[in-house]
Parts: structure tokens; sequence; C-alpha cells
């Protein structure tokens, strides 16, 4: 037999691997960190969203034990509100909430809530606190808890950047 005359063909190597498309584990790779990335954005846009809340939360909580170690019924009634009108600067327009006062301002304060505690409950020593005495002594808590519950209904807002 003649090779030459055989009809044989050399070895051929299959064509190269594509690089495209990749393999489903590296798709599943890709959506999954697209995935976490997604998460951590939304997580990190839900905390900053809540920093003024964080803030005022923690305020709150200074003035309590500041209180529960010199009970002082006007100056806890003047700092809860200024707490408080911060917070609705803060958080609202301020020519929705800026210049309100006494009855106007408890039902700003009401609006997140079904039972009016600012202007029917223990809330409505808020709009003339700093000006007359008030025995406080067993509503404080009360009160600090109704602010609590109001700053706990604020809606989430970016916070501001300073230049």
């Amino acid at each position: 037999m003649n090779p030459a005359q055989l009809q044989l063909r050399d070895i051929h190597l299959p064509a190269a691997v594509s690089w495209w498309p990749p393999a489903p584990g590296w798709w599943l790779l890709v959506v999954t960190l697209m995935l976490f990335i997604a998460m951590l954005w939304w997580w990190r846009h839900h905390y900053q969203c809540r920093y003024y809340r964080r803030i005022a939360l923690q305020q709150l909580a200074e003035l309590e034990q500041r209180f529960l170690q010199e009970p002082q019924n006007v100056a806890l009634v003047a700092e809860l509100s200024k707490l408080l009108r911060h917070m609705a600067v803060l958080h609202f327009p301020a020519s929705n909430c800026a210049g309100l006062q006494g009855e106007e301002w408890l039902e700003f304060l009401d609006r997140p809530f079904s039972d009016s505690p600012f202007s029917n409950g223990i809330g409505h020593v808020l709009a003339q606190g700093p000006y007359q005495r008030h025995n406080l002594m067993d509503q404080s808590e009360d009160l600090i808890a109704l602010c609590r519950r109001w700053i706990n209904q604020l809606p989430p807002v970016k916070p501001r950047r300073t230049p």
C-alpha cells in the first residue's frame, strides 16, 4: 500500500475555546455580585436617610438621662420642644412648620397620629410648657415616650451636605 494513495488527512486540533459566551457559573456569579451591590447600595441609602432620626433618638435619650438625674420640668419641656421643632424643620419644608406656635404647632405634631396626643393628651404642655410651671413628675416618662413615638414616625430624608 502506498501512503500517498490513501486519502488520509492530517490530525486537526479542535477550535480554541471561546471566552464568549461564558459558562453558566460565571453568569450566576455576575448576577449574584450585582444583587450584592444593589443590596449594599440600598442598605447604605436606608442607613443615611435615617441619620437625623438616630441623632434625635440619641439626644432624646440624653435628655431623659439628664431629667432622671436632675428633674426640672420647665427645662425638660423646653428641650423637648426645641428637639421636636429642630427635627420638624429638618424633615419637612420650613414654610410648613417653622413659624407654627400654640395650637397650630400641636396640630402639626398630631398629623402622624389618629388619637391627637399632642392637642388632647400629655403633649399639650409643649405649647405653654416653657412659659408655665407644670408638675410633670408623674407624666414626664409619658411625654418622653410620646416624643420618641413622634420621632420614630418621621419620614426618611437624605442628610444635607455642608460645603
